[in-house]
């Protein structure tokens, strides 16, 4: 860490670094697993391909800038990890894809709206099954859009030069 604060790079640079390689592994097992499902199990893909693979680029910004913050407010690797754990299962459970949201309390419905998995889950089902276009998906990746340059301003500002 001592090597790469004494290096002239910017903090949004620094997180560029640790994202893209994440990204790309995302984009990868995204067409992995929509090619094994259309060809492989039959799965229909009635809707565009571009548009799949936009929405992935955002909710990727969206869900990585959230790791991104977690590991700026994590003092070690250990801590970073239990972080990471305590917040994968609340966004798998308050995402709709186990339980449905509509039957969640309504307090716990008001949080799945700060939930990127949400959001992505509507959108993935709409192109894949329904063929649903960006004129009927655009809330969905507009709230992905706000989630994710949220909390990445969050994650470059909480960056710094210094050790703790």
């Amino acid at each position: 860490m001592e090597q790469i604060m004494v290096t002239p790079i910017r903090p949004v640079e620094f997180i560029l670094g640790k994202t893209i390689p994440f990204a790309l592994i995302g984009i990868f097992q995204v067409a992995l697993v929509s090619s094994v499902g259309v060809f492989w199990f039959g799965v229909p893909m009635r809707g565009s391909i571009l548009l799949l693979f936009i929405a992935l680029l955002i909710y990727l910004l969206s869900f990585l800038s959230l790791g991104l913050f977690i590991s700026t407010i994590s003092r070690n690797q250990q801590q970073a990890l239990v972080t990471t754990f305590f917040f994968t299962f609340p966004i798998i459970l308050l995402s709709g894809f186990i339980f449905p949201i509509a039957n969640m309390p309504t307090l716990i419905q008001w949080f799945t709206y700060v939930n990127p998995l949400r959001y992505f889950l509507v959108i993935i089902r709409d192109i894949f099954l329904k063929g649903s276009g960006i004129d009927i998906l655009w809330p969905q990746m507009a709230a992905l859009l706000l989630i994710g340059l949220v909390v990445m301003v969050l994650a470059v500002r909480r960056v710094s030069k210094t050790l703790d």
